[in-house]
């Protein structure tokens, strides 16, 4: 007999890797495309029952194949059932390698299923005096529930469970845990595929084993039961209820070779388990590995730091040749223009510094340092810190390593602006993340210690020191090198200058726009109320579905689990059914700019300066393309009339200066042609003939240009833009309003006629699945997970991504590279001109009206030039008193 302390988990593999499959919808796979969100949730269940249980063994049992001593009796058992997917088999080795890292025995037998496993091993355990726990998503399990055995049946998700004991059996069905057995005679199992009795429920058959006991009490006192329909059925079919019966009873005498002994507990093997989670790319899972060792604290504790509190201490600083600053300077809030400056380290010549006074940064000692042209200075993010530093009146003169920046370039999909766990996804575990430390929403506090506070920032500096050169050096072996050090490294520079010069806003312009938006509204909104014969939350998508469906009897077009659905989308296809429509959607497109841009921006102009500062997301987009918060210029919508009044709001900061704006003309076509290398393409566009017109033509068959109609130019730049985003004919259909044969014709007519860009679409695509990912013109890469899934809609989804990439990359590519070209003409000719936007393909400058002429031809000449095509590029320039009268 054992202790009272032994117990014994068992775990049904097969049931929680299916049910992990399912319940982590999300297509988790690793850097060689390999699927593994079966194998996370089976780790995330693991984990939970280990803690909650605490066993002494633990035996996880599987199916050894399909064919059973069941299906010899009966071959249609289980035999509905659909192939099990790729993307879960080839995770089964996988959750069986976590086991063995685990410490932890698996166990298949040939014949048999996992349940007679598990309620084998369950009968020797309870036998032996242990407490058993079994762990499965199956509740015919629930069979084997004894005042010693525990069946643990997952509710939701794999790591929520619900007990099944004798008394909880009782009372959830009304019958003991081994009479669940006859239930299934009688009732049989659709699950499993094998009949019961005809015409018996489970509530009949709870009733009838409640008045007999079991089946075989039932069909000795049947002659004595009165004559019906269900008599009936049971003498025709009784052979079924038999035979149910023992298919239903899980064997608790099957041949397993592995014994209880066998089952004990063994000590994770950490390597085993590091090794597993770095081939799964399982980065959180590391980090929880290395933040339990026991070292790590050591390390950390060892960190030795020098706190400044005033400037006697700078007398300690030195600087020697040769020596990299690493730099850290805290800003407490996402907004790095507003927000405080908490506190700052450096890490020089091995040695560590940190303070909460960021005021000492302008102290000669360590000004010097930062505004040394020789020095070199490694930062996390060096926008952040050049605008950082810039409002304590310093200039940062020499980033050499920005680790945000590199980490991004390796992999656009690991963009973390938190430190600790962006280390993390390179392997280093040392730095704890500032969620962790500080919390995270309303929570959220710096340490009031000042040596946790100072060592958590000298750590930082020390995790950019110690990930910089392996960085570096996956960043030569992908020839990203150049991308770094020509484009986003000096990009970085170009739009921190960009943020802090900021843009001037007419506040008296946006509230006279607030005004008459007001009013219309109001107007609109009578009108709306008239329409429908009474009053009514506007706001509230389930009272205005009343009124359109149920008042006023429009045609339903889509319902939700909420009631009816009035999105946009919908309302288009009501268009002209009722005059109540169109203004519900113009009041819905003015409410939006009047929230959205008009109130969204005066909440966001400096009262200092009159201004925005908005931010530039540099490492957020796949494609490399620029984005801005607080306010995102880029969203500033252009397409309704009252959208593009907003720009008149944008206005230079000084009397007598105007607004330049230069735009790239349609630069994504231009790229096309580039890469395709498609002559009919590129001869167009070296022509100057107009590429939708031209498109026109080839897809209709029109010879003079003069003939192409307006409707005909809008088809064919559908077709050319659509081409550029993997369009199916189904979208092109739904685009244009046309059949789904006609847009195969145009689709395949458009390849027709431009064979290097059919060619592209087919060698790009055999490009990603022979590399794992695409690049643009500039070496910029896309890692594509998906290309080889065996699910259609995320194999043509990573199809379609490795088309546009390319493009949409390679243009960003472009417009990055000419802004760091302008921003070094305007300095180098001594212009007052300053860049000051940068939205989609168009940069947008302020200037004195005497140096227009000069930007007329200046930056058309640096656009143009930035980056050499096989075909030209074209820049269209505009100017005038505000943002819309430049355009």
């Amino acid at each position: 007999m054992t202790g009272k302390n032994t117990r014994l988990l068992l775990v049904d593999g097969n049931s929680i890797i299916f049910r992990a499959f399912y319940a982590i919808r999300t297509q988790l796979t690793n850097h060689d495309g390999l699927h593994t969100n079966a194998i996370y949730g089976f780790k995330l269940m693991l984990d939970s029952v280990l803690t909650t249980y605490d066993p002494s063994h633990v035996l996880v049992a599987f199916d050894a194949g399909k064919k059973t001593f069941r299906t010899e009796k009966y071959a249609a058992y289980k035999g509905q059932r659909d192939k099990t997917p790729s993307e879960l088999t080839e995770q089964f080795g996988l959750v069986k390698e976590l086991l063995q890292a685990y410490g932890i025995t698996s166990y298949d037998l040939p014949n048999y299923e996992a349940d007679d496993i598990i309620g084998t091993m369950a009968a020797q355990a309870e036998a032996a005096g242990y407490d058993v726990t079994v762990v499965t998503g199956d509740r015919d399990l629930t069979q084997l529930a004894t005042d010693k055995v525990t069946v643990a049946v997952t509710k939701s998700g794999v790591t929520q469970m619900e007990n099944y004991t004798p008394a909880y059996v009782q009372e959830k069905l009304g019958v003991t845990p081994r009479q669940i057995i006859d239930l299934k005679a009688l009732q049989g199992d659709s699950s499993d595929n094998y009949p019961g009795v005809t015409g018996v429920g489970p509530k009949t058959a709870v009733k009838l084993i409640k008045q007999y006991e079991s089946v075989e009490a039932l069909y000795e006192n049947l002659a004595t039961m009165k004559k019906s329909k269900l008599k009936e059925h049971l003498e025709q079919d009784q052979a079924n209820a038999f035979l149910a019966k023992d298919l239903a009873r899980i064997r608790q005498d099957a041949p397993v070779a592995v014994t209880l002994a066998d089952t004990q507990r063994q000590p994770v093997d950490i390597d085993q388990l590091v090794d597993l989670y770095q081939r799964l790319d399982f980065k959180r899972f590391l980090a929880e590995i290395h933040a339990d060792q026991a070292g790590r604290a050591d390390k950390k504790s060892q960190l030795a730091v020098d706190i400044l509190t005033n400037v006697q201490d700078l007398t300690t600083v030195e600087y020697h040749d040769g020596d990299n600053l690493a730099f850290v300077i805290e800003v407490d809030g996402d907004n790095y223009h507003r927000a405080p400056l908490a506190g700052f380290a450096f890490k020089i010549n091995d040695h560590y510094f940190a303070s909460r006074d960021v005021t000492l940064l302008q102290e000669k000692p360590l000004r010097n340092l930062l505004e040394s042209a020789t020095i070199p200075v490694d930062v996390f993010d060096s926008k952040q810190t050049y605008v950082a530093l810039n409002r304590l009146g310093i200039t940062l003169r020499q980033v050499n390593f920005d680790l945000l920046l590199v980490s991004y370039l390796l992999n656009n999909a690991d963009n973390s602006k938190d430190m600790g766990k962006l280390a993390q996804e390179h392997n280093y575990f040392e730095l704890t993340s500032d969620e962790k430390l500080y919390g995270k929403g309303a929570k959220r506090a710096l340490p009031a210690d000042d040596a946790v506070f100072c060592g958590h920032l000298a750590q930082k500096t020390k995790a950019i020191h110690d990930l910089e050169q392996q960085l570096l050096t996956e960043l030569q072996q992908n020839e990203q090198v150049p991308l770094y050090v020509d484009i986003e490294r000096p990009l970085a520079i170009v739009l921190a200058q960009m943020e802090i010069a900021g843009v001037r806003v007419d506040t008296d312009k946006l509230m006279e726009m607030q005004s008459k938006f007001g009013e219309r509204l109001a107007e609109i909104q009578t009108a709306i109320y008239a329409e429908a014969g009474e009053e009514f939350n506007l706001n509230s998508p389930k009272q205005l579905g009343v009124i359109l469906f149920e008042k006023l009897k429009l045609p339903v077009i889509k319902k939700t689990k909420r009631g009816y659905s009035t999105a946009v989308s919908v309302l288009e296809k009501l268009r002209g059914m009722a005059p109540i429509i169109d203004n519900i959607l113009a009041y819905r497109q003015l409410s939006k700019l009047q929230s959205t841009y008009i109130e969204g921006l005066l909440k966001v102009v400096a009262p200092e300066d009159g201004k925005v500062h908005t931010r530039y997301t540099q490492t957020l987009t796949a494609t490399g393309r620029l984005s801005s918060v607080d306010p995102n210029l880029q969203n500033i919508p252009v397409r309704l009339e009252e959208g593009r009044q907003i720009r008149q709001a944008f206005v230079p900061s000084q009397p007598g200066w105007e607004i330049f704006s230069s735009d790239y003309s349609q630069i994504e076509l231009r790229v096309l042609a580039h890469v395709s290398g498609d002559h009919n393409m590129q001869q167009a566009f070296r022509d100057d003939f107009d590429i939708h017109t031209n498109t026109a033509m080839r897809i209709f068959g029109i010879d003079d240009p003069e003939q192409v109609t307006a409707n005909q130019r809008r088809q064919a730049k559908a077709v050319n833009f659509g081409i550029v985003y993997g369009i199916s004919d189904f979208g092109l259909a739904q685009n244009l309003g046309i059949s789904r044969q006609q847009a195969k014709r145009f689709i395949t007519t458009y390849l027709e006629n431009f064979p290097g860009v059919e060619r592209y679409m087919r060698e790009i695509v055999e490009y990603a699945r022979e590399k794992g990912y695409v690049e643009t013109i500039l070496h910029r890469r896309r890692y594509l997970p998906d290309i080889k899934s065996k699910n259609f809609n995320l194999r043509s989804f990573a199809e379609r991504t490795a088309l546009n990439t390319p493009i949409q990359g390679s243009a960003a590519d472009i417009i990055k590279t000419a802004m760091i070209q302008m921003q070094d003409a305007l300095q180098s000719r001594g212009l007052q001109a300053r860049m000051l936007m940068q939205v989609h393909d168009e940069l947008i400058f302020e200037a004195p009206q005497e140096e227009i002429p000069l930007l007329e031809k200046v930056v058309p000449e640096v656009m143009d030039s930035a980056v050499q095509l096989d075909i030209p590029l074209k820049v269209e320039s505009k100017h005038g008193a505000t943002w819309f009268a430049a355009k």
